[in-house]
Order: C-alpha cells, then sequence, then structure tokens
C-alpha cells in the first residue's frame, strides 16, 4: 500500500472516540483507522484523554434500583460478537458490517457497481465499484460525504486519493470522481444525506439506487 496522505480530520476522530458518529461515518471511520498507523495513535490519545476527563468528574448518586439491574445484567448470559479479520481489501470493520460475507453488488449504470453495506434514518454507507477511467457523476452534496479508497484509486478537482486515503466533501464541493486507470477503484462510502447530481437521468435514478 501506498503512504496514506489524507486522513480523518481531528473533529471526526474525537467524535468517534467520544461515540457521537453516526453509525455509517463511524464505520468509514473505524475502518480507515484500521489501515492508518497516525490515525489509529490520534484515536487512541483522544480515548485516553476521555478517560481521564471521566475520571475527574464529581461523582453521582445513582438509585438502588439501578445498581441491582445493572448487576443482573452482569450476571445475564453473554455471547460474544464475532471478530472479523481482514478479507482481500476489506479490513475488519468492514467485514463486520458485511457479516463476513461478500458484498452483493448490484449495477447502476456505466459499469459502476454498489454494495449497500448500512443504511438507518441517520445515513448511509456503501460499498462502491467504479472500472478504471471511469467517471461518476458530476455532483455536489446534501451533507457530508466520507469516501475510504480500499483498492485503486480516483482524483477530483480536490486531488488524488489511493488505498487508505480518505475524501471528506461537504456542501461546498461539487466534483466529478474519476477512477484511476490499472485496477478498479473500491470504496467505502458514507453520506448523511441524498448527493445533488448534475444532470437530470441521475437525478431520475437516484430514488432506485438510494444514493
Amino acid at each position: 500500500m501506498t503512504a496514506i496522505t489524507h486522513h480523518v480530520p481531528a473533529n471526526l476522530l474525537a467524535a468517534y472516540a467520544m461515540g457521537t458518529l453516526p453509525q455509517s461515518f463511524g464505520l468509514v471511520v473505524a475502518t480507515h483507522i484500521s489501515m492508518c498507523a497516525d490515525c489509529r495513535a490520534e484515536f487512541e490519545a483522544h480515548s485516553a484523554a476521555g478517560g481521564v476527563v471521566l475520571e475527574d468528574c464529581a461523582h453521582v448518586q445513582v438509585s438502588h434500583m439501578l445498581k441491582t439491574n445493572l448487576l443482573d445484567a452482569l450476571d445475564a448470559p453473554y455471547t460474544a460478537a464475532p471478530v472479523h479479520k481482514r478479507s482481500g481489501i476489506f479490513p475488519g470493520p468492514t467485514m463486520a458490517a458485511l457479516k463476513g460475507k461478500p458484498p452483493k453488488w448490484t449495477s447502476i449504470g456505466m459499469g459502476v457497481r454498489q454494495s449497500i453495506v448500512q443504511s438507518d434514518k441517520t445515513g448511509s454507507a456503501r460499498l462502491l465499484y467504479i472500472p478504471p477511467g471511469q467517471a461518476v457523476p458530476d455532483h455536489s452534496h446534501g451533507g457530508l460525504e466520507l469516501t475510504l479508497v480500499l483498492q485503486g484509486s480516483f482524483h477530483d478537482i480536490t486531488g488524488s486519493f489511493e488505498a487508505g486515503d480518505l475524501e471528506v466533501a461537504d456542501q461546498s464541493l461539487e466534483h466529478t470522481p474519476i477512477a484511476g486507470e490499472g485496477m478498479a477503484c473500491i470504496c467505502l462510502a458514507a453520506t448523511d444525506a441524498p448527493l445533488r447530481f448534475s444532470t437530470l437521468m441521475p437525478r431520475l435514478l437516484q430514488p432506485f439506487f438510494r444514493i
């Protein structure tokens, strides 16, 4: 893998450490952290700082029933969640979201395919397969979009992104991502609002593909 040059912004890392990121964004950040030693170290620093803050907080009295319910919950049977390891180009957090199975690809035109990994009222995360040299239709954003490259590369007006790189796009960015030559570009992308396509056909197809 080439050196990672596009990282998770500090505010998103802090939010992830506090557990306040929407699920889809959390998946992308977790996957990037699993690929990037620099962001993993920064995340661990945020987590340690949070622990210090909790230790310094004033003690709060709780009800007797809360303590009893907590102890009862600790005595309840527990089944550990399966630990998913990296499989091919898909890091462990992505494999966990896929429940250990290969992605189910759906064609969305021009050779581009997608596999929706997570979707709820806060947003969605999907895998995108973009053939070499293929452009994604020009679009802007209704909210925030995180795009993490797992294989290959893409470029747009902001620069070039290779495996491990993360692009953060908001309402201020209108772009036309183009996959690099060589191998197909496979990305993990998360959004909290629909994209805003510049041309008619993508807008007509948008509800069917849930983009």
